[in-house]
C-alpha cells in the first residue's frame, strides 16, 4: 500500500514541477530539449499505465519490446492486455509499480483518463523514465508547461499520442502552403461530430455500488472525491471537467495538429466561445470557439481559427465547387487568398485544393520535410539513440495542448479570454485563471 508519507511526497513533487512554471518561461524554453538516456543494444523494458481501450492499442503497438509491467485501476478493463502479456507484473497503483520496479523500467506509457496524465507522467519523468503520454498530454495549462520543464531537467524522451502527426498529408500541407498553393492563409475552420458521449448533464446524486474489479479511489486519483456512478466511466469521463476536457480535449489535439505545425501558429492572443450552457461539472453539448493568432515572421498575416463541435459546421465556403458539400462529421478547411485546402477527416489523412480547377493546375513542390516512420517508432528510435527527437515531443505537444486547454477556459467562463502566454495569465478575466491550474486530492 502507498503510505501517507509517499502520498505527501507525490504532491510535493507535483508542486515543485508546477512551481517551475513560475520562473521566466523564455529562459526555460531556450534550454535545449536533449535526446535523453539512450537504451542501446537491447529492447526497452516498458511499463504501461492504463491497459483498456486506447491503452491496449498503445501496448500492442509496442509489443515488440519487453512489456514488463501493466497497471490499471480496473482489472476487468485490463483483462485483454493481461492475457496477451502474461509475464508482465500487474498493478493497480502506478506509484507502487514505479517504486517497486524502478530498476527494471526504461520507459512508461500513460493511457489513463486526462486528469491522471500529468501525475503519472511527472512521476515517471522525475524518475528518469522515457514517457509516451496520450493526448492531451495534461489536464491544465500549468501541467503542460510543467512537463516541458521536467523533461529538460531529467533528460528524457517524450512523445504525445497524436498519430496523425506522422501522416504524409501533414507534411504535404506545410509544403503546399509554403509554396503558396492557396496564398496566405487568414482563416481556418475545424468541425467534429464529438461529443459522442453524454454532455451538458447534471451531476448524478445517486451513489452506486463500485464494480468488483475497480479501485474507485485510485480511479479518482487527484480529482476531488465523489461517490461512484456509472455516469463517469468507462469512456463517459470525457464530458466531466474533473476527469476530461470535453469534445475539444478528445479531438482538438488531433485536428489542430496539421495547421498548428504548417502555419507555425504558436500561442493565441485570445479565444472566445459560444456554446449551449453546460454545468460547472460537465461540458456543454456543443460549442464554437474563435481563436486569434498574431502575425508571424516572414510577413505572414494573423490567423483566425474557428472550432465547431457537437455537429456544428462552418458556412459553406465560396471556393467549394457547385454540388460539393463539406464533410458531414469531421473536417478541416484552410482559407487562403487564392483558394482553400479541404481535409476530410480529423487526422489530416488526405487533402485537396478547392476549387478543383486550382487542384488540377497546381504543380506540387518538392518534398522538403523529413518523413516519419510512425508515431511509436519515432519514440522507440529516440529512446534507443537511433533517431531524432520525436515529432510530438513535449516541446511541440505542450503548446498544442495549451491551445486546446485555453479554449476550454473560454467555454467554462462563457467570456472572451485574452491570453498572456509568457506569464500564463488571462489578462482581462482574472476569474478564468482558476482553470489554468488546479488543486490535487491526496489519495
Amino acid at each position: 500500500m502507498t503510505t501517507a508519507m509517499e502520498r505527501r511526497g507525490f504532491l510535493k513533487a507535483a508542486g515543485l514541477g508546477l512551481a517551475a512554471t513560475l520562473l521566466p518561461w523564455p529562459a526555460l524554453a531556450a534550454t535545449p530539449l536533449r535526446q535523453g538516456r539512450a537504451i542501446k543494444g537491447r529492447k526497452l523494458n516498458i511499463a504501461c499505465v492504463g491497459c483498456g481501450g486506447k491503452g491496449r492499442s498503445d501496448i500492442e503497438a509496442l509489443s515488440g519490446e519487453n512489456i514488463v509491467a501493466l497497471c490499471d485501476v480496473d482489472f476487468g478493463q485490463a483483462s485483454g492486455a493481461f492475457k496477451d502479456h502474461r509475464r508482465a507484473k500487474r498493478y493497480k497503483d502506478y506509484r507502487v509499480m514505479l517504486r517497486e520496479m524502478d530498476q527494471q523500467i526504461d520507459a512508461v506509457t500513460v493511457s489513463t483518463p486526462d486528469h491522471m496524465h500529468f501525475p503519472v507522467a511527472m512521476m515517471a519523468i522525475q524518475m528518469g523514465k522515457h514517457v509516451f503520454v496520450q493526448k492531451p498530454m495534461a489536464h491544465t495549462i500549468a501541467e503542460a508547461r510543467a512537463l516541458r520543464v521536467a523533461a529538460r531537467q531529467h533528460n528524457v524522451v517524450t512523445q504525445m499520442g497524436i498519430q496523425g502527426h506522422c501522416n504524409e498529408a501533414v507534411r504535404l500541407l506545410k509544403e503546399w502552403l509554403d509554396a503558396g498553393a492557396v496564398g496566405p492563409v487568414r482563416e481556418v475552420h475545424y468541425w467534429t461530430d464529438r461529443p459522442i458521449w453524454p454532455q451538458g448533464i447534471r451531476t448524478p446524486d445517486e451513489a452506486q455500488p463500485v464494480p468488483a474489479n475497480l479501485d474507485w479511489n485510485l480511479w479518482l486519483g487527484v480529482a476531488r472525491e465523489r461517490p461512484y456512478n456509472s455516469a463517469y466511466m468507462p469512456f463517459k469521463w470525457r464530458g466531466w471537467w474533473d476527469f476530461g476536457c470535453g469534445a475539444l480535449g478528445d479531438i482538438g489535439c488531433h485536428m489542430f495538429d496539421a495547421g498548428f505545425a504548417a502555419l507555425e501558429l504558436g500561442y493565441p492572443t485570445s479565444v472566445e466561445a459560444v456554446s449551449e450552457a453546460g454545468t460547472e461539472d460537465c461540458a456543454p453539448t456543443w460549442s464554437i470557439l474563435t481563436y486569434q493568432f498574431p502575425a508571424r515572421p516572414g510577413g505572414r498575416p494573423p490567423v483566425k481559427v474557428v472550432w465547431h463541435d457537437g455537429g456544428k459546421q462552418p458556412p459553406r465556403p465560396s471556393q467549394l465547387d457547385e454540388g460539393r458539400e463539406l464533410p458531414k462529421d469531421n473536417g478541416q478547411l484552410f482559407l487562403g487568398d487564392k483558394g482553400a485546402i479541404l481535409v476530410n477527416d480529423m487526422y489530416c489523412s488526405s487533402l485537396r485544393i478547392v476549387p478543383e480547377a486550382r487542384m488540377k493546375e497546381f504543380t506540387r513542390p518538392p518534398k522538403t520535410l523529413p518523413r516519419s516512420p510512425g508515431l511509436y517508432v519515432e519514440w522507440l528510435d529516440a529512446c534507443k539513440g537511433q533517431g531524432p527527437a520525436p515529432g510530438a515531443n513535449v516541446d511541440y505537444a505542450g503548446p498544442l495542448t495549451e491551445m486546446v486547454l485555453l479554449g476550454n477556459l473560454a467555454v467554462r467562463t462563457g467570456q472572451r479570454v485574452e491570453w498572456d502566454a509568457e506569464n500564463m495569465l488571462c489578462t482581462n478575466l482574472p476569474a478564468a485563471n482558476r482553470y489554468v491550474r488546479k488543486p490535487y486530492r491526496v489519495f
